[in-house]
């Protein structure tokens, strides 16, 4: 009976792939010989090169996505099931089954019906349906995405903005996962103005063109108030008066200057993707100072460390390579960040925040405030690492009054 629940599982998620009715598959209770691995999700996504599965692995402090086409993905999921997890949950357009498994193999299958099972079983109508139909963090027809110029006025990205629109979903999606577990006795938008708490404070530093801002002004509503910081005076103009335009002025605006020049206080949540080099640094240093509870960071453009770079005698020959120094760079640089943030009484992340299908700048560090600051022992560990790199300086070390070079 065990081997026939299983079976019946893997068929009707089969048949799910191939009629597009799939909406989901989650995958938990790992039993992986990585003990950091927590879950697997799995979801359909139209990609340039067709039809694909995407995987996100979700572990303790990272998550890794990773694009499969359907017969691999499926092929993997057989591998994967009773083995590195023990638990199943399918959802489709018309089913949702649940798998249990036991470590001695034998499984109990459960099947109910979704509330979704008017759906039109054909590839392309039950994929249109599971995109009208789930729910959206941010829907395609927002106004705003159309004044911005992500959208036409039917809601589909226009040309070239594609990858775009997928970046402000995925990041909607993030952080609606980030908000509770920094704000776990908040909700993520107010239930009723008569319980509304005091609006988040969130501060997107070098907000450029907006569309991540207003992205979190949506995903939020009346549960915070937005602030983007734009260097380029004609940009934040541009995103004011989109704002007013689309009745977002009360809880979303935007002033014009830079990262290291502006002040603030008082954050709940502090912001920059894509912040230069060391304006990542400026970045965090100031959402640290104004006492974030949430710092989300996606840093590009690492270029202050690698001057610095004095390869160990082992990696002297990988790194004689100009890529290889470049990915070091970013490596080095990134990493301790992490470590600062750490020692700054914060819980870090780091992840791939989009496949680099979308975009090739697409790692994330995500921080939450939870401990006390300065640990001794973390802070020699920094300096070590520091050390073997041969980093004697670092700008967000030199915000935070940290000195990185050893006592010997």
């Amino acid at each position: 009976m065990s081997a026939d629940s299983r079976a019946r599982f893997l068929s009707a998620l089969h048949q799910a792939v191939t009629t597009g009715s799939l909406v989901k598959l989650t995958l938990g209770k790992s039993r992986s010989s990585d003990s950091t691995l927590k879950n697997l999700f799995v979801r359909p996504v139209t990609l340039k090169m067709g039809a694909h599965l995407s995987f996100l692995w979700r572990h303790e402090t990272r998550d890794i996505t990773k694009n499969h086409l359907p017969a691999e993905g499926l092929a993997k999921i057989d591998s994967l099931l009773g083995t590195d997890f023990l638990d199943a949950h399918l959802f489709t357009t018309s089913t949702v089954a649940q798998l249990e498994c036991q470590p001695d193999g034998t499984a109990k299958l459960r099947l109910k019906s979704s509330p979704q099972s008017d759906a039109s079983p054909g590839i392309g109508a039950a994929r249109a349906t599971h995109d009208r139909e789930k729910t959206r963090l941010i829907p395609a027809t927002a106004r705003w995405l159309h004044a911005l110029g992500v959208t036409n006025d039917r809601g589909q990205p226009r040309e070239g903005m594609s990858d775009k629109f997928r970046q402000i979903e995925k990041f909607a999606e993030l952080l609606s996962h980030l908000i509770p577990e920094a704000f776990p006795n908040r909700p993520l938008s107010a239930p009723s103005p008569e319980v509304a708490p005091t609006p988040l404070r969130v501060v997107d530093m070098g907000s450029g063109k907006g569309y991540l801002t207003f992205a979190v002004a949506a995903l939020l509503g009346s549960n915070a108030t937005v602030l983007g910081i734009e260097a380029r005076q004609e940009l934040a103009e541009l995103c004011n008066r989109v704002a007013r335009d689309e009745n977002l002025a009360s809880t979303l605006r935007f002033d014009g200057g830079t990262i290291a020049d502006t002040s603030v206080s008082a954050v709940d949540v502090l912001i920059a993707l894509h912040a230069c080099d060391t304006a990542t640094d400026d970045a965090l240093a100031k959402g640290i100072a104004a006492g974030a509870q949430l710092l989300v960071v996606s840093p590009c453009c690492q270029k202050e460390l690698r001057p610095q770079l004095t390869a160990p005698k082992v990696l002297s020959d990988a790194l004689k390579h100009g890529i290889f120094q470049e990915r070091q760079a970013e490596f080095v640089t990134d990493a301790l960040r992490a470590q600062l943030l750490e020692w700054s009484g914060y819980r870090t992340k780091v992840f791939e925040f989009i496949s680099t299908e979308h975009t090739a700048k697409n790692l994330m560090i995500a921080a939450i405030r939870d401990r006390p600051p300065a640990d001794p022992a973390q802070a020699e560990r920094i300096r070590e690492f520091a050390a073997f790199y041969g980093i004697r300086s670092q700008h967000l070390a030199t915000q935070l009054n940290f000195d990185l070079r050893t006592t010997e």
